[in-house]
Parts: C-alpha cells; structure tokens; sequence
C-alpha cells in the first residue's frame, strides 16, 4: 500500500515544470465559465507571507488544447502541469484536478492530512456560486437538490442507452442476448434530459462536487 501510494505521488510530482515567471493576466468577465482562478495566502519559513493562486483554462491552452493548471507566487509563474497534479508549497501541497464540467479539486494539503479550499476569485462562476451560498443558503441548497435531480434524471436515462447499445455487439450479443432499455423517449424529450443534466453538473463543478457520475450522466 505504502509502495502505491508512493508511485501515485511520483507520478503526480513528476509532471510539474518550471515557469518562466510571467505575470497573472487579469481575470475578464468573459472568462466566468471557462476560467477557475483559486489563492490561498501562506506563510514562508522566513516568516513572510505569500500568495499562491491556481489557475486553469478549461478549454485547454491555444497551443495544444491541453489542460493544464498553473501556479503563481505573488502574482508571477512558478509552475505549471497537466493534471491531475500537485504542486508544493510552504507547509504542504496543493492537489489540483479536473473533470468534463470544470474543477473537482483545489486544495491545499498539509503531511498530517488536513486540506483546505482554495478561495475563488469573486468575479468567477466559482466565486459568484460561493457568494450565492453565503448571502442566501436555502436557495443555495434548492439549487443544489435541483442539479443532482437533473443528474439523477441523466443517469436514469442515459446508463440503460449504453448498456442497450453495447449488448448489440457481436460478442455481447451472441453470448448474453441484446439488452432492450426500458426507456424509450422522443429525441427532443432525450436532447433536453441531457441538457438537465449538463446544467446540473456543470452547477455542481462550481462547488467541486462534480465527479465521473456526471460526466456519465451527461
């Protein structure tokens, strides 16, 4: 187990690279849903304090279309990486990952195992999403019993299409019969649930509580 663990870390350390130190462009309104700026304000072991801020293009950089997560000091590149990753800093690491429908990890990691949110940028979709929570936490856990609906909904409706199509594989369905699902909707009544449940998980990624259920619901 220990031996595991140790891999899952090299692999997660090993794809950092060193930043060239350029400056953290300003955040634009445009950027709301396809853009997660995260800091969180650290003490150094000179006693000073230092911002730290993750950053992350959920429509990939303009070279490659890769997405990667980068972080600064103060406002200026230390590093970059694909993720999932983590990075170190004063006291511990911050472990960064993403799903289809935007973050499902920022957080900062300290050895004894207690982590922390990273702080939105209060202009992001993030941040507007954390103010709604605070200023009115009813609606916020409507909204949020209303997206997992939609996901659930997803699910309901999109597992048994998969399972439908796959059993009509040759060797599936020579072995086992071909699976008929039970749920037989219109096209625009399927085109609409999925839609639900984009907007459900693309709500729920604002709080990192996305995961792979959305991504198969979708």
């Amino acid at each position: 187990m220990k031996v595991e663990i140790l891999a899952m870390k090299h692999w997660r350390n090993r794809r950092v690279r060193a930043g060239s130190g350029e400056p953290l462009r300003r955040y634009r309104w445009w950027q709301m849903f396809g853009r997660s700026l995260r800091s969180i304000t650290l003490r150094c072991t000179d006693g000073t304090t230092s911002t730290y801020t993750v950053d992350v293009r959920h429509a990939g950089d303009m070279s490659d279309g890769e997405i990667r997560a980068r972080l600064y000091v103060d406002g200026a590149l230390q590093s970059y990486a694909k993720m999932p990753t983590r990075f170190s800093v004063p006291g511990g690491h911050i472990e960064v990952a993403v799903t289809g429908f935007g973050l499902k990890r920022c957080h900062y990691v300290r050895p004894d195992g207690t982590e922390r949110q990273l702080s939105t940028h209060p202009r992001s979709a993030e941040g507007r999403r954390a103010r709604l929570h605070q200023r009115h936490p009813r609606l916020s856990h409507v909204i949020g019993l209303i997206s997992v609906a939609f996901v659930v909904a997803g699910l309901c409706v999109e597992v048994p299409q998969i399972i439908e199509a796959l059993s009509q594989m040759p060797p599936i369905a020579d072995s086992i019969g071909v699976f008929t699902s039970p749920i037989q909707l219109p096209l625009h009544i399927n085109l609409l649930i999925g839609l639900a449940a984009v907007l459900g998980s693309t709500e729920r990624a604002l709080r990192m509580r996305s995961s792979w259920i959305d991504d198969l619901a979708s």
